[in-house]
């Protein structure tokens, strides 16, 4: 899949999702804010893309996608689908390959971090802690999914995963689920 094409998907995915939860409820809120991130990251996407940067065109849909697919599993959102990155087809051009570099490592580095800098926020005998374990745990695998990738020299999978992963743990610190316990300066909060 190419850039343009992953664009197309998130946003014939955006069209397809709505709020799930009453208006007058205290989630609506919450399925406000992560539709509005969703969107605004696919529309920094598309800024991206059309701008001649390719590496930010990727992250902002692949973390936008990220919040999206959080909002849907929380549901706040729906119907219920899954957008996870795929294989993208030699989406960064040569030119840009150093800018790809710098950010896959920067964003490595960074969700490692914000990993450990949580904690789940719900009470254990909760229901929605084992909401927060999900969450955690779905960020901490896209990490690993990214560290693969970037191990086997696929710079843009590796970044498409982390950006994906940092959006699960930071709709879980949006939505309640996960607490901060370290540096804010990581979290979209």
């Amino acid at each position: 899949m190419n850039l343009d094409d992953y664009g197309v998907l998130f946003g014939e995915a955006l069209s397809r999702t709505g709020i799930a939860v009453p208006e007058d409820t205290l989630l609506h809120r919450a399925a406000e804010e992560v539709l509005e991130m969703a969107v605004a990251y696919r529309d920094d996407g598309a800024t991206f893309l059309s701008s001649d940067d390719p590496v930010n065109a990727l992250a902002g849909f692949a973390y936008g996608l990220g919040w999206l697919d959080a909002g849907l599993r929380l549901g706040l959102l729906a119907p219920f689908a899954a957008h996870p990155p795929g294989d993208l087809d030699a989406c960064i051009p040569d030119a840009k390959i150093a800018h790809l570099h710098e950010k896959t490592h920067r964003y490595r580095q960074m969700l490692r971090d914000a990993l450990g800098m949580v904690e789940a926020a719900p009470d254990p005998a909760s229901p929605l802690h084992d909401g927060s374990v999900e969450f955690h745990a779905a960020a901490e695998s896209w990490y690993m999914a990214g560290v693969e990738r970037l191990e086997a020299g696929d710079y843009a999978g590796a970044l498409a995963r982390l950006s994906y992963g940092y959006a699960w743990l930071d709709a879980g610190v949006r939505a309640g689920l996960l607490r901060v316990t370290g540096e804010r300066g990581l979290f979209t909060v």
